[in-house]
């Protein structure tokens, strides 16, 4: 953590399940201060107070800013010595962003440049744009609007000057807010059968840690415009659901199926066929470096890649596939669910 040492770190959205898990990874060490901006006064409340209970000697570490990533003047307020951002607002429900595609594009697009232009004038040193796989061959608005998310950061880098701008892509974040597994939990405790979709659908499949892990590599190893991706493994829908009900002594045969909601893949996608073709092999990470030709037309007539078809996409169907046993295994260790098994 040595490059947090006394520095200004600011996390947009930051009351949401990405903002809790970097505070709890960040606030006892080092760093200085932690910038909470978001729009809901009352997460922010709540947050204050978990935070003052849980970490009562390093709490005033965290800053709390009421603001909207849409309102250019709000973002730039919270910017005055800033080191750092890593920047998680976004509208993130598929259904919700399908029947409101606007306020998908308002926020995750307009916002994302709004915090874009606010880091580059306030002389920013990093900042790290949170994405998701629904932003590869994206099929709904808020894959969509986050496609173009990755479109402005990318372009905003070829000019950004002394601030450096990436990317990250990743998949389902188990017991994040909004996410499945706390839905099934609470169908169970109620008695509930617990409902899926389709269960064939694949899903990559991650924890809150390990996007943490995600967006530290990119802010330690990103370079100007690079996109960064874990090599995340997946899970079938009823694979995932079967897990759920196992550890919390549900009948696995009363499962209901519901049927795909709008704007849902069979799968989903973290590197398409095209990013393959350039991306890095880091291990446990690619690294997808931003195309930086110039707007001079007669290269792409000129010049090709050999390779651009010998690779595939990586993708929800062809990473490593877990069985029930090891979904369980990776969900039971959940800090989230370990608190739920105790109630």
């Amino acid at each position: 953590m040595g490059q947090f040492t006394n520095k200004t770190l600011l996390i947009t959205g930051g009351t949401g399940s990405f903002g809790n898990a970097v505070l709890n990874r960040f606030l006892k060490t080092d760093i200085g201060e932690i910038r909470i901006f978001s729009r809901d006064e009352k997460k922010q409340d709540d947050m204050r107070h978990d935070f003052q209970i849980k970490y009562p000697m390093y709490a005033d570490k965290i800053k709390f800013y009421i603001g909207d990533v849409r309102d250019y003047m709000s973002v730039k307020g919270a910017m005055h010595g800033v080191d750092y951002i890593f920047h998680a607002a976004a509208l993130k429900q598929v259904p919700s962003c399908e029947f409101f595609p606007m306020e998908a594009v308002r926020t995750n697009v307009y916002g994302t440049e709004n915090v874009l232009n606010a880091a580059i004038e306030c002389k920013v040193k990093s900042v790290i744009c949170l994405s998701t796989d629904k932003a590869a061959y994206p099929i709904n608005a808020m894959g969509i609007s986050k496609a173009l998310e990755e479109k402005v950061a990318i372009a905003k880098s070829r000019t950004s000057g002394e601030t450096k701008i990436c990317c990250t892509r990743y998949g389902n974040v188990m017991c994040s807010r909004g996410s499945v597994i706390p839905l099934w939990i609470d169908q169970i405790k109620k008695g509930e059968p617990v409902t899926v979709t389709e269960p064939t659908m694949t899903r990559f499949i991650m924890s809150l840690e390990e996007a943490v892990d995600l967006v530290l590599f990119a802010f330690t190893n990103g370079e100007n415009g690079d996109l960064f991706i874990q090599k995340a493994p997946a899970c079938t829908i009823k694979t995932q659901a079967e897990a759920v009900c196992e550890l919390f002594g549900a009948d696995k045969d009363k499962i209901k199926v519901i049927g795909i909601r709008h704007g849902e893949k069979m799968y989903e996608t973290l590197l398409t066929n095209e990013e393959c073709a350039k991306a890095i092999d880091m291990g446990d990470f690619y690294r997808v470096p931003a195309d930086n030709r110039s707007l001079n037309y007669d290269k792409y007539y000129k010049d090709g890649d050999s390779k651009r078809n010998t690779l595939t996409e990586f993708n929800s169907n062809n990473t490593k596939m877990l069985t029930v046993a090891e979904t369980k295994e990776k969900i039971a260790a959940l800090s989230y669910i370990k608190e739920e098994l105790c109630k």
